[in-house]
Order: structure tokens, then C-alpha cells, then sequence
């Protein structure tokens, strides 16, 4: 990469064209995405035409829209005509309506007609991130004729690693491997050897659940149907990866307490960043009064044994950290299709039986701190593991238990996430603590 710009500064424009072809496509992005604006053009435009429509593919949507800005008509038409359709899509997608329609008047009708197809899908689902680059075959054909077919068509595609048999009304029949076509004779026919049972999804389905489908069944590839089962694209596994890491990204925010953003951070605004977090901080705010109420209604108790405030933070940490542990292994279970909402009954055993063993182990840790080394009355030390006991197994019950009702009433589980259910816990486990006291304590 230095080597290149150390050419492009010295403006040995052909010497570092010749660099760049030896380089991934990838590498070539990354290397633009670390230039200004002015080198990032020039080496774009030194690029082989192939090469250049790669590398299109894997710039951000900044610097696309940039490029799209400063090349002409003719270099954008070059690099549409190179690109695969569901990478066309999915750079308009981020791009402004004027940009917009610089690109589309610079498309054949064809193309124009197909895009805004596309672009009629709902965001994330199956129609909006499939591409129509697939090889198709008749299961008439021989092995031979499949193959030739290959050799003339596959150029264009985006994978011949699965073909797909459709009727002549392409409604789809079967599915069939490159491998299986090269290791059988060549009069074979292919409706002989083809897979009948395909998995396949409809256009309308979310990405989220087309990803589940493309991990429980290892598929490289997959076909997207419409309402009468005909053939209308593929979602190949370069497009699952992606949805994959913003699936996983959109989880990680909401169990930060924070609105999802697809932006990158130091790409991100400051009043942005705020925007995304203010509003669950509000409500957890808002929502810690009633700890802060709790409190309050106790106040008699704590100001007859003053040390019982210095075990509160202790208390609902613990709680919260437990609740946390608990929320954390369900809501990647449910993503991974691990556990079901069915499995409700059975994670409220498990959790139960684990809370047990993991609170009496704390409470006799605590006890003997508490007691032996810090001399505290026997009666108040009992309250608090008494107290600790039963708030680990309410946070771990309260945590395995909410993801799952989110998900059954249609919310996303990775909303019950730590924050908000430490906050629940908070509340119980200051119940608990104080009805302890009182009732030991004789308050």
C-alpha cells in the first residue's frame, strides 16, 4: 500500500496500476478508504474496469456517493454494467435521491426496471438483499447440456456453485451442485440426479430469519421465491455474513440500552450518538424512582440500624450481575435458535436449580466476611445473606424469564437486556432486603 501511494505522489500513474491489479479487491478499499478524497479518485479511476467494480463494491456509502459525484456518465454506466445486481441495490439503497437518479439515468431500461424492483422490497427482507445472478437449468437437459450452458451464461453470475431447476414457468423444481453435474456421465439427465426437496424463502421474509435458515442448513446459497413458488432470485452467503454482523451489532446496542444505529462511530455525530442514548437512559431515570421510593417507605428501618444502608450497592449489584448472566445465555440462545418459546418452562427449571447452588454458595461467602471479619451482629449479617439468597434467584429466574416473553409477544429479546432488568431487580431485591430486616431484626 505504501508502495502505491508512494507512486501515486510521484505521479507514476501506470507503475502503481500495475501494483494495484496484483492486489485483492478488498486490500484496494481499505487502502482507499485511508486516503483523502483526491488520491482515492485518482487511484479509482487507474483501476482496470473488472477491478474497479469490485473494489466499488466494498468502498462505504460515503465514498461511493462521493465517486458517483466527481466520475462521468460514461464511468458510471462502466461500473453498473460491472457490478452485481444486489451490490447495485444495496449502494443505492444509502444514497441520496438525486444521486440516485444520476445512476438510474445511466442504466439500460432493463436494469432501471429490475432495480427499482428491488428497491420496492420492505427493507430487510429476503427480496431486498437477493441478487438474480443465478445459474438456471431445464430438467430435460443432459449433464453435457448443463454444462455447456454453464460455460456460456456463468460468466455473469455471482456463484455456479448451485444451479437451480425451474419448469417453464420458472417455478422452482429442484436444485443440483456443480460437483454433482462434473462427477456424473454426461448423458445423465439432470431431472435423474436432482435435489427435489429444496429449502428455499419468500421474498417477504425478514433477513433476520433468512440468516437462522442459512446457519441451521450450512448453505453457501439460497433461493428466494415468490407467492407462486417461481424463481425470482438468490441470497448468496456474502450477503448473510453482513446481515449476520448487523444483526449481531443491532443486539449488542439495544442491550446497552441504546437505539441501533448502522452508522460507524467516528463516523457518527455527536448529537447523533446522544440521540441514540438519551431516550432508554430517560427511562431507566425514570424508572429507578421506584428503587429510590423503595427507600424511602424503608427510611424508619435504616435509620434504626444505620449499617444496613452499607450493604444496599453490594445487594443490587449482585442482583443485577446475576439477572445480567442470565439474560445474556437466553437471548444468544434464542438468536441461534437454541431455545424456543416453548422452552419457557424448562429455562425456569434450569435457572431456578442454578440460582440455588450459585446463592447459597455467595450468601455463606458473604456471611463469613461479613460476620467473621467485619464483626457485624449475627442478625443483621443473616438478613443480608438471607436477602443475597433470595435476590440471585429472582435475578436469575426474572432474567432467563423476560427475554423469552419479549420474543413471544413479537419484541426483541435483546431489549430485556441488562440494563433494564437490573432495574427490575433493583426494586425486588430492596423489597426483599428490607422485608428481611424488619422481620429478623424485630424493626
Amino acid at each position: 500500500m505504501e508502495k502505491v501511494l508512494e507512486l501515486i505522489r510521484e505521479n507514476k500513474l501506470m507503475q502503481a496500476r500495475n501494483e494495484l491489479i496484483d492486489m485483492n479487491a478488498v486490500d484496494i478499499a481499505q487502502l482507499l478508504d485511508e486516503t483523502n478524497q483526491e488520491k482515492m479518485l485518482i487511484i479509482f479511476r487507474i483501476l482496470p474496469k473488472d477491478i474497479s467494480a469490485d473494489v466499488f463494491s466494498y468502498l462505504s456509502s460515503e465514498q461511493q456517493r462521493y465517486i458517483v459525484e466527481s466520475i462521468t456518465d460514461k464511468e458510471i454506466k462502466t461500473i453498473i454494467d460491472e457490478l452485481f445486481l444486489d451490490d447495485t441495490v444495496d449502494f443505492l439503497e444509502e444514497l441520496p435521491a438525486n444521486v440516485v437518479k444520476k445512476v438510474l439515468k445511466n442504466t439500460d431500461e432493463n436494469t432501471r426496471a429490475l432495480i427499482n424492483q428491488f428497491l420496492k422490497y420492505p427493507e430487510n427482507s429476503a427480496g431486498s438483499i437477493m441478487t438474480i445472478e443465478y445459474v438456471d437449468l431445464k430438467k430435460k437437459m443432459t449433464v453435457k447440456e448443463a454444462l455447456e450452458h454453464i460455460k456460456k451464461t456463468a460468466i455473469d453470475k455471482e456463484t455456479i456453485n448451485t444451479c437451480y431447476v425451474m419448469d417453464k414457468n420458472r417455478r422452482l423444481e429442484g436444485v443440483i451442485s456443480i460437483r454433482q453435474l462434473i462427477l456424473n456421465d454426461d448423458d445423465t439427465i439432470i431431472k435423474d440426479i436432482m435435489d427435489e426437496n429444496v429449502i428455499y424463502v419468500h421474498t417477504l421474509e425478514d433477513q433476520e430469519y433468512v440468516a437462522d435458515t442459512f446457519r441451521k442448513y450450512d448453505f453457501t446459497s439460497m433461493p428466494v421465491v415468490d407467492n407462486e413458488n417461481r424463481l425470482v432470485g438468490i441470497i448468496t452467503i456474502d450477503d448473510i455474513v453482513d446481515i449476520i454482523e448487523q444483526e449481531n451489532t443491532e443486539d449488542f446496542q439495544k442491550m446497552a440500552a441504546m437505539a441501533p444505529s448502522e452508522e460507524e462511530y467516528l463516523k457518527t455525530g455527536v448529537f447523533s450518538l446522544a440521540k441514540h442514548r438519551i431516550m432508554w437512559l430517560l427511562v431507566l431515570m425514570i424508572s429507578a424512582t421506584f428503587t429510590g421510593n423503595i427507600i424511602k417507605k424503608f427510611e424508619d428501618v435504616l435509620q434504626s440500624v444505620v449499617v444496613l444502608a452499607a450493604f444496599i450497592p453490594m445487594l443490587m449489584d449482585t442482583g443485577g450481575n446475576a439477572g445480567s448472566q442470565s439474560s445474556t445465555l437466553i437471548i444468544r440462545g434464542l438468536a441461534l435458535g437454541e431455545i424456543e418459546s416453548k422452552d419457557i418452562l424448562k429455562v425456569v427449571w434450569k435457572e431456578l436449580r442454578v440460582s440455588i447452588v450459585v446463592g447459597i454458595v455467595l450468601a455463606i461467602v458473604n456471611f463469613g466476611r461479613i460476620y467473621f471479619f467485619e464483626k457485624t451482629d449475627l442478625y443483621i449479617s443473616l438478613a443480608i445473606c438471607i436477602s443475597l439468597f433470595f435476590t440471585v434467584i429472582i435475578a436469575k429466574v426474572v432474567g432467563g424469564i423476560l427475554p423469552i416473553v419479549a420474543k413471544k409477544v413479537k419484541m426483541d429479546p435483546a431489549i430485556m437486556a441488562s440494563p433494564l432488568i437490573t432495574t427490575i431487580v433493583d426494586a425486588l431485591a430492596l423489597i426483599i432486603y428490607f422485608t428481611a430486616a424488619t422481620t429478623l431484626l424485630g424493626i
